[in-house]
């Protein structure tokens, strides 16, 4: 797709080596079209590599997109460069007046605090706030789902005894539902953390949905708002490689982590990932931005409310 990114954004290469089209700004400012504005709020500490893999699943669509990445005036990244910050991140205070058609907010390692001890808390809530009328469609991930489920409708979360980590079987609890539009019966999302949301908390919030849930994982998407919302608890956006890395971090910092299941080739770490995931991730972004973000957006983007 002819997505519209900041010129020199590091993730244009990674991606044209994988055959994969991506436009910077020079080249989108030739076509004379309204592109979607998209903002992405990444709270992830590998910023580039986030970049990489949301950049891959919002370039499978014939729209054209131009990527706002915002930062927190309430936090510094300690790793990712400042330079590469100031380069491609606006703060939020600066576009806190602007509307934009789609968000994107990732999930952050702080799941195990409780949410009014992070650090940009307040922040993040002026962020959601800001974000129930001044955009069309919001992806909330991960850790940014369940502070979002928190901070709108009081859904808690919960430790786990162990952490959920691996590839697990995912079924549609709503299957005529646009978001999963072109979906498997069975499809597979990858899970990586140690707390989780319950399905008794969600259905006792009648504007919310369980779109899709998992025996093992359990709840994975939720919707509200007829779809200005959606909530996902795994990571539908990694990269083959992610979970290997992450296992192999936390064996070498010797933390008691379990090999990600359904995730090696034979279940041996020697062995190279089986990638289950990579059509329903793409699905999932391609739908979201169709059926929710371009088929819903005002043209006059100032209308957004």
């Amino acid at each position: 797709m002819p997505l519209n990114i900041p010129d020199k954004l590091p993730a244009i290469e990674f991606l044209q080596k994988e055959n994969i089209f991506v436009m910077d700004t020079s080249q989108a400012s030739h076509q004379d079209i309204r592109p979607l504005k998209i903002a992405v709020l990444n709270l992830m500490p590998i910023k580039i590599t986030t970049e990489i893999d949301l950049v891959r699943l919002l370039s499978n669509s014939p729209l054209q997109i131009e990527l706002d990445f915002i930062s927190l005036s309430s936090h510094v990244s300690k790793n990712t460069p400042k330079e590469h910050m100031l380069a491609f991140y606006k703060d939020f205070n600066l576009i806190i007046h602007y509307k934009y058609d789609g968000l994107i907010i990732t999930g952050a390692p702080v799941e195990q605090m409780p949410f009014e001890e992070v650090a940009y808390w307040k922040e993040l809530t002026e962020i959601l706030n800001w974000a129930k009328s001044n955009v069309t469609s919001s992806i909330f991930i991960c850790w940014g789902a369940q502070a979002a489920l928190y901070h709108y409708y009081g859904i808690p979360k919960y430790p786990l005894g162990k952490k959920m980590f691996g590839v697990f079987k995912h079924t549609k609890a709503d299957a005529t539902n646009p978001i999963l539009r072109g979906f498997d019966d069975v499809f597979y999302v990858p899970h990586s953390r140690h707390t989780e949301i319950k399905r008794e908390d969600i259905l006792k919030v009648s504007e919310l949905t369980i779109l899709s849930e998992s025996e093992e994982s359990g709840v994975y998407m939720v919707a509200s708002r007829n779809g200005r919302e959606f909530f996902l608890t795994g990571h539908s956006e990694y990269s083959p490689e992610t979970l290997d890395i992450e296992y192999k971090r936390d064996m070498a910092k010797n933390l008691p982590v379990e090999m990600p299941k359904n995730y090696y080739l034979n279940d041996d770490p020697e062995n190279p990932p089986v990638v289950l995931w990579r059509s329903q991730a793409n699905m999932l972004f391609v739908n979201w931005l169709n059926y929710y973000v371009y088929q819903k957006t005002p043209y006059n983007i100032e209308t957004i409310v």
